[in-house]
């Protein structure tokens, strides 16, 4: 009996650490920082397809996208703040709340917003960029070369952009007056980033709550040019220079 009793005690034990490493799991994920993979080239050449960050869950308060699931238990924020112009954020875009999308905040509550020619501008003012050259990403796929520049939002937060084309409906945009409580988001690769500038699409104007927090630090970072089996691989995909990089 007491072989018994010690055998029973010994799962309880091992189904009771489960239990409290789960629950440190989800507090960590839901409260602290929850990791991200990056799956597409709308924010290149800041982010990569490949590259793993982790948003801070704590710095701009908690709302009910803060926890799995999105629990409808609360609206708006908790020890909230608004994000400032130019940090780029995860967010539950409005059309489909189940995904996850990550931009650059361009507008905040009450600016107006256009794209002219493919130049930016926020509250009837040209947002100014420096031609830096070329860039090439083969991140996503087969290369795709365009123009690189530097722009720098009110404010003074300076970025890089890509710019393949000043055509198209994404750089000739109306007007957008940014609604109270909501927040205008763009990627910083210009002409292929489905954002704020596409009403009919799932982002358009992004609620405040909606925003889970900042990208804050690359962890991890591959190049998925060769498929998972080849395990041989690995060590050349990864890239060592991009590791624990501020995103910026």
């Amino acid at each position: 009996m007491v072989a018994a009793k010690r055998n029973t005690g010994g799962l309880v034990e091992f189904f009771k650490t489960i239990l409290y490493a789960g629950l440190i799991a989800v507090g960590i994920h839901s409260f602290l920082f929850q990791p991200f993979f990056i799956p597409s080239g709308s924010m290149v050449p800041t982010l990569l397809v490949g590259d793993y960050l982790f948003v801070n869950k704590f710095a701009e308060g908690y709302s009910r996208f803060s926890f799995p699931y999105a629990p409808d238990l609360f609206s708006g924020r908790i020890f909230g703040r608004l994000p400032k112009r130019g940090q780029v954020v995860v967010f539950s875009p409005p059309g489909d709340p189940r995904e996850d999308f990550i931009k650059r905040v361009i507008g905040l509550p009450g600016d107006t917003i256009q794209m002219i020619g493919g130049q930016l501008y926020i509250n009837g003012t040209v947002v100014p960029r420096t031609n830096v050259g070329t860039y090439t990403d083969d991140s996503s796929g087969g290369p795709v070369v365009a123009r690189a520049y530097e722009e720098t939002l009110p404010g003074g937060k300076t970025h890089m952009i890509l710019k393949e084309t000043d055509e198209g409906f994404a750089n000739n945009t109306p007007v957008y007056t940014v609604p109270a409580g909501d927040l205008f988001m763009m990627g910083d690769n210009r002409d292929d980033s489905e954002d704020s500038r596409f009403m009919d699409g799932p982002v358009g104007y992004v609620p405040d709550e909606n925003v889970l927090g900042p990208a804050e630090i690359i962890f991890f970072s591959i190049d998925l040019r060769h498929p998972f089996y080849e395990f041989w691989e690995w060590p050349f995909e990864i890239r060592w220079d991009r590791m624990f990089h501020s995103v910026t």
